[in-house]
């Protein structure tokens, strides 16, 4: 058997997995804790040699000898995988084995990469174990140093050691070969939804150790029951036992001494139990870090001093609930992958610092490191920034699902060691860090006799934190339930949220939800209301952070992202990896702000309007609200007329309390005439590690009751010139035109001031770009139903000349493809002597209505605009896009935008720039000339320069070229986004259906140097 199919074989002469840490000198290194300042270490990141060949077989005679001629080998970077740097096929699949499933066998033709390189090994390693390491190789690989075979490894996302103290030669050059198999028997654990990438994607070290040393150990933290004291449990293990004693010393965040002491030993293992009084906790809202200097000495010399950061906190079951620190906390979550646009799997320490940054700034607090280890310094930063983590194993099993057996490996005994031995790996390397709370089994593996060996050794290993597992359907040995899009409703699914809510007694989280594709995801507030409304219900981990597209430049320079069969890769899912909150280019997605919005930690109410009460209700669980400064301001039109800064007063987590603003709405309502609102926004008092002080974390809007007074416009006695000729009705005033084409039975031209503002509208459609979200409905939609096929019949037109307006009515049908299921319409157009024209269109549907569609995209009117009104001006719902399901983020405002900064440039270009509740909107040129529309109800619109069909059509973004005019959609309803690509599609009560309505609006064309927009805003015709 060849050795990368062998499952019994889970490494050779590979070192015991155990903490990760780093030994030093002095307390003074030991402090500033820097790889470079340990007693030994050198990084062998960087330019390597390297031979791609199509099998290990393959592998040139003496390959792994020092007289190897690399001047045959390429050059490849390290860490880096080998198919972003020009070998080998870039993959991507969610779900699929890219070989026929044959567990443990792979193909023959497996590619393989040698990589080669010299390096120097100085006087600070002599007398010292020499420890090579590797951060991460996939998917196993052979080593040797100066043409020894050192051993083997397997494992992809997690760290191999080997010792090679006796092949390395100081002071002279070494010679390092490892070659690396992309399959091999692990690959069955390693099927996530992913990039398929190879090669040594991770840091490679090597690190000097005493050889009499320590060689582990584990701290533990037990509260006392009020949760003001702490044992302080610490488990060392070394390799000497005589002559030996062990310093502990903790330090709080000030450097202040909070015990000191030392004990001898006598074996191998020592324990040691310290209390520790008056402790400050750690949670992710306040991750509170002492620092345990571990201290070796042998024959009273010091031989090394290890520092670990130690969070006090606790986590414990308590029936329906687990508890940190004594609290059901609310997981705020995400998952997360290692990616990075231009280097796949590489992220680098800085890299992972911007993600949690970013993370914590738009009030997240966990991380599921999804679906394997992540780097160890990413778990420092989570200790440090405050970050809950589900630490997951890697593994994953997903393309067993399809053989009708998907438990093949999982349910046989032959496979434990490889399911163990990576969960082993993981708790040794991870045990010391305080922001986990979970370790998680893996990922969609089904279930059986390997996880229930996981799960006894996790709780084995480390009793103190819970064991995760959403496959555990029957919680045979989970702590936790744990479901994945489990929906708020559908008729046809035999278990929803509401079940759980009922029925299960156990603490219960969505390790996945909100599939964060492309334009959405909708339903955020549903989910999280039901978290807040039961205890049981401790929150999620939206899918997903990032948007794995690949960057590409075109010829003509344009960036882009690629991704699934861009690079002829089959089978694959397409687009299925650009599903993240955070776009390739780091940009954050308006699903991000939606979801800061949805999980900020205050949540405001209006009391009394009259008297400026608000209540503030802390959604934190352990931070006081004291943190903030409130920010008031009272804004009517584009006005401040009201503007206090209040320092939050001492509110405790999850408390409530009122809080008295110092407006005058009395004097408010006199001098203003206009919509009046209540902002409020939460700023950070002093700088965090995450944000500067005046970071805003959250915030709240209210409208304040004020009277509002139109002011009446008395039309001008008729003076109209009107041409009737054949299929074209044009009507001329002094300063406009407008020009119907009445076979179409649309407006074709509408000009002022000699300007074509509108070149066509208003056309009524149903029909907006596929969404990402729509991708389980695409086929009805354009297969079935041919939504995007849609076609006017003109039944009746007629216009009559009143005394100062004249009237224009036209009667469309309008329906799709093949369809007996359409709309009638009825447009009326009302135009005054000043360039006016009213636009009111009542419809109703008709035909075999039980034939037409469950939703419908949208209900409302496109139209073609002069490409010059780039300057778009409108009160409504901004500043992001925003759905009747995802809206929580905007607020009502006088928003000034350009015609670019309306467009959201989605991986994979679809619908997007929907603005609800809009009262007016203006679209001038760089003049001052444009049109103003105002509702007589309120109305959605978009606009771009991109039409429907392009965008429909496009599969990246460097596929849109402007079109020549503006389209504008002006529309009544606009559906729901939910995230049915991967979970709850559109809830009921937000659905965009097949019904009667009525829209109507006026459109002006007009010179903001004569009157503003916000003053015409206010003008109703008498």
């Amino acid at each position: 058997m060849k050795l990368w199919e062998n499952n019994q074989i889970d490494g050779i002469n590979r070192l015991d997995a155990h903490a990760h840490y780093n030994c030093y000198e002095n307390k003074t290194k030991a402090y500033y804790d820097q790889n470079q300042d340990t007693l030994a270490f050198k990084c062998l990141n960087g330019m390597w040699k390297f031979l791609f060949l199509d099998a290990p077989e393959y592998s040139p005679e003496g390959f792994e000898t020092c007289g190897f001629d690399t001047e045959v080998m390429d050059d490849i970077k390290v860490p880096g995988n080998w198919q972003l740097q020009g070998y080998g096929k870039m993959h991507y699949s969610d779900l699929w084995y890219n070989f026929p499933i044959n567990p443990p066998h792979v193909p023959s033709m497996n590619p393989t990469g040698i990589y080669k390189r010299k390096f120097y090994v100085d006087d600070t390693f002599d007398g010292k174990d020499i420890i090579l390491r590797f951060g991460g190789v996939d998917s196993a690989f052979n080593v040797w140093i100066n043409g020894h075979e050192i051993g083997y490894s397997k494992g992809a996302r997690l760290e191999s050691e080997f010792d090679i103290t006796d092949f390395v030669k100081l002071n002279q050059e070494n010679d390092i070969t490892v070659r690396v198999y992309q399959w091999s028997d692990g690959t069955y654990l390693e099927d996530q939804d992913m990039w398929w990438e190879s090669g040594i994607f991770r840091d490679v070290d090597l690190i000097g150790r005493p050889k009499h040393r320590i060689e582990d150990f584990k701290i533990e933290t037990h509260l006392s029951e009020d949760f003001k004291d702490s044992e302080l449990l610490v488990k060392v293990k070394t390799n000497c036992s005589t002559n030996s004693k062990v310093e502990l010393s903790l330090i709080d965040d000030d450097c202040n001494t909070k015990f000191k002491k030392e004990f001898k030993f006598d074996k191998a293992e020592l324990e040691i139990a310290e209390l520790i009084k008056d402790v400050k906790l750690w949670s992710a809202e306040e991750p509170n870090l002492y620092t345990l200097f571990i201290s070796y000495y042998e024959n009273d010399q010091l031989i090394e001093v290890i520092p670990q950061k130690v969070g006090f906190r606790e986590i414990k079951l308590a029936g329906e609930v687990f508890l940190v620190n004594g609290v059901a906390i609310k997981l705020k979550g995400v998952n997360h992958h290692d990616y990075h646009p231009r280097n796949g799997r590489v992220m680098s320490r800085e890299d992972l610092e911007k993600d949690i940054i970013l993370m914590k700034q738009h009030n997240i607090n966990t991380i599921r490191t999804s679906h394997y280890p992540a780097n160890y310094y990413f778990y420092d930063l989570c200790d440090y920034y405050g970050m809950y983590v589900i630490d997951e194993t890697d593994l994953e099993c997903h393309g067993f699902e399809l053989t009708g057996k998907y438990d093949w490996i999982t349910d046989d005994p032959d496979w434990e060691l490889a399911y163990t031995s990576r969960l082993r790996r993981m708790v040794n390397r991870d045990k010391n860090h305080p922001c986990i709370i979970m370790f998680s089994l893996g990922n969609e593996s089904a279930s059986g006799c390997n996880f229930k060996a996981m799960t006894k050794l996790a709780h084995e290993l480390d009793p103190t934190r819970l064991v995760h597992y959403e496959g555990d359907f029957d919680m045979e040995y989970a702590d936790v339930y744990s479901t994945m899009y489990t929906w708020i409703e559908n008729d046809k699914k035999p278990f929803l949220m509401k079940d759980i809510i009922e029925k299960s007694k156990h603490p219960h989280i969505l390790c996945e939800y909100a599939h964060a594709m492309g334009n959405g995801p909708g339903n955020l507030k549903d989910y999280q209301d039901l978290f807040y409304a039961h205890d049981k219900l401790q929150g999620g981990c939206i899918w997903e952070w990032f948007d794995h597209g690949i960057e590409t430049i075109d010829e003509k320079g344009n960036t882009y992202y690629r991704y699934g069969g861009d690079f002829g890769d089959d089978p694959t899912n397409g687009d299925f990896c650009i599903d993240g909150l955070l776009m390739p280019n780091r940009k954050p997605s308006p699903g991000l702000i939606e979801y800061k919005k949805v999980i900020e930690p205050i949540c405001t109410t209006l009391v009394d309007a009259k008297k400026g009460i608000i209540n503030c209700l802390s959604r934190y669980d352990f931070a006081n609200l004291n943190i903030f400064d409130l920010v008031a301001e009272v804004i009517c039109d584009e006005k401040v007329i009201y503007h206090e800064t209040i320092a939050m007063p001492d509110i405790a987590a999850r408390a409530n309390q009122d809080i008295e603003l110092h407006y005058d709405l009395e004097a408010i309502n006199k001098q203003t005439n206009g919509r009046c609102f209540l902002n409020i926004k939460y700023l950070l008092k002093e700088a965090t590690t995450y944000a500067p002080a005046g970071f805003e974390l959250a915030n709240a809007q209210m409208e304040l009751p004020v009277d509002v007074e139109k002011m009446p416009i008395i039309a001008k006695p008729f003076d109209f010139e009107i041409i009737n000729e054949g299929p074209i009705l044009a009507i001329k005033g002094k300063d406009f035109e407008v020009v119907f084409d009445l076979i179409r039975g649309i407006m074709t031209n509408y000009t002022f001031n000699n300007q074509v503002l509108i070149d066509e509208g208003f056309k009524f459609s149903f029909w907006r770009p596929v969404t990402s979200n729509d991708k389980e409905m695409i086929h009805d939609l354009k297969k079935v139903y041919f939504l995007h096929l849609q076609h006017d019949v003109v039944d009746d037109y007629h216009y009559e000349v009143l005394n100062n307006c004249v009237k224009v009515s036209i009667h469309i049908n309008h329906g799709t493809t093949n369809a007996c299921w359409y709309y009638d319409l009825t447009f009326n157009y009302t135009i005054y002597a000043d360039g006016r024209i009213n636009v009111k269109v009542d419809t109703k549907p008709t035909g075999k209505l039980d034939c037409a569609p469950e939703m419908l995209p949208k209900l409302g009117f496109n139209a073609k605009l002069h490409k010059g009104l780039d300057h778009v001006r409108y009160f409504g719902l901004g500043k992001n896009e925003n759905y009747i399901d995802s809206h929580q983020s905007a607020q009502m405002g006088v928003y000034d935008q350009m015609m670019d900064e309306l467009f959201t440039n989605y991986v994979v270009p679809q619908a997007n720039g929907n603005h609800m509740n809009c009262e007016w909107l203006s679209l001038c040129d760089d003049r001052g000339v444009g049109l103003f529309i105002k509702g007589i109800n309120n109305f959605n619109f978009s606009a771009s320069y991109f039409n429907d069909e392009l965008v429909d059509n496009a599969l990246h973004t460097n596929e849109l070229v402007a079109d020549d005019f503006i389209t504008l959609h002006l529309d009544y309803k606009q559906n729901a986004l939910g995230s049915f690509s991967c979970g709850q599609w559109q809830l009921e009560k937000y659905r965009t259906k097949f019904e009667a309505f009525s829209m109507e609006f006026e459109i002006l064309g007009f010179n903001n140097k004569e009157k503003t927009d916000v003053m015409l805003s206010k003008e109703e015709v008498k």
